[in-house]
């Protein structure tokens, strides 16, 4: 649609690269579309940990990223300029909310391993000491692993009102699958998901996650 009129006169091409989901894959091909291709700006990266990656590349080279994802905060350079959602935007209002159209008062925290999820886990425990809420539990899926049932055991036991979860990428499917084999059904503890994409969502059946947000 861009190329159309074009941008300031110009036609847009793109490169595609593959980062592999893999962090140092991210960093190498960023330095490969800057020095070899000669890209203007990247789009890109998804994991907060693929973002960091790349930051000291496009910072090296004078360079721009533009970062499209919810984040942590936490950070800011002069060479990324991030359009997702911050905590203040995203996670706190929805604990907030929770707390008060819920009447929430127990949560539980769970997220696939790495920067982004430990860092929000980290800001939303101050937002329930604000709250006068409790933290009653919080486990950590290894990243992309179907291995869940040690998160859902705590969760079990923890008996939450509401799980707040930040887990991401393949580990969405089992990990629902999983609450309703153990009985955590949304219509007494339902699940806040703040990183459940359409495609995971089509793979699962579609009762499992009515009730949940």
């Amino acid at each position: 649609e861009i190329n159309e009129t074009g941008l300031l006169g110009r036609k847009i091409d793109w490169v595609i690269a593959d980062g592999r989901s893999d962090w140092p894959t991210f960093a190498r091909e960023a330095q490969r579309l800057i020095d070899e291709e000669k890209v203007s700006v990247i789009f890109g990266c998804w994991t907060s940990a693929s973002r960091k990656s790349v930051k000291p590349v496009v910072e090296q080279k004078n360079h721009l990223l533009i970062y499209p994802m919810a984040y942590e905060g936490l950070e800011q350079s002069p060479n990324i300029i991030y359009i997702g959602a911050a905590p203040n935007q995203q996670v706190i209002p929805a604990v907030s909310w929770c707390y008060e159209k819920l009447k929430a008062r127990k949560f539980f925290l769970v997220g696939s391993d790495y920067v982004w999820p430990h860092c929000v886990n980290e800001i939303a425990k101050d937002e329930l000491k604000a709250l006068g809420a409790e933290c009653v539990g919080e486990s950590y899926i290894l990243f992309g692993s179907s291995d869940v049932g040690a998160s859902i055991e705590a969760i079990r036991k923890a008996k939450p009102d509401v799980i707040i979860s930040t887990v991401v990428g393949d580990s969405n499917g089992p990990f629902y699958q999983r609450l309703q084999t153990a009985g955590i059904l949304p219509n007494r503890t339902p699940v806040v998901s703040f990183s459940i994409a359409e495609d995971e969502l089509r793979k699962l059946p579609l009762s499992t996650m009515v009730g949940d947000y």
